[in-house]
């Protein structure tokens, strides 16, 4: 856990931090400016696998969701919760209103639900944790944010494989890790 310590910077700690407030500005940048245009309104889109497509952002999304559970390790819950808030803040002042709206949503609820899950697990096992909590949350993300960016729940295949093949690498790593 987080001891203060003025004399030393929690570096991993610190990056995880500024990573994961930066994940959701950076995945409403990519669906605005990368992969495959399809329709005008609809976002950019990239394969994920399986011949499968999903907005450009689910990558960057599946990596928010790993962070947050590291910044929780490092840092605690209520700083866990600090960055959320932020995180939801930058998404309102940096994206267009339409997908600040979705995107702040989607991140709050699925976030908090990553935390929910992550939390309890957590104290059992680093990878089961990661991996339960980023499925739990990559789903909520993306039901949510499809519906309420684009109404309409097309491309939600891809946006879970994207998101639960990321889980699925950082929990490998966790469990090799540990």
């Amino acid at each position: 856990m987080f001891v203060v310590d003025y004399g030393k910077v929690n570096w991993a700690g610190l990056l995880a931090f500024v990573g994961y407030v930066l994940t959701i500005p950076g995945a409403n940048l990519m669906l605005v400016h990368v992969g495959w245009a399809v329709d005008d309104g609809g976002p950019r889109l990239l394969p994920v696998g399986f011949g499968l497509m999903a907005p450009s952002g689910v990558f960057v999304v599946g990596v928010a969701l790993w962070l947050r559970d590291l910044v929780q390790d490092y840092y605690g819950t209520r700083w866990a919760a600090a960055a959320i808030g932020i995180g939801v803040v930058l998404t309102a002042v940096l994206a267009a209103p339409a997908l600040a709206v979705a995107s702040a949503c989607a991140f709050a609820v699925s976030e908090l639900s990553d935390f929910a899950v992550y939390t309890p697990l957590r104290s059992r096992s680093a990878w089961l944790a990661t991996v339960a909590s980023g499925v739990v949350g990559g789903v909520v993300d993306s039901v949510t944010f499809l519906f309420v960016a684009f109404g309409s729940l097309a491309f939600v295949e891809g946006q879970v494989v994207g998101k639960v093949l990321i889980t699925c690498v950082v929990a490998l790593w966790r469990w090799r890790a540990s």
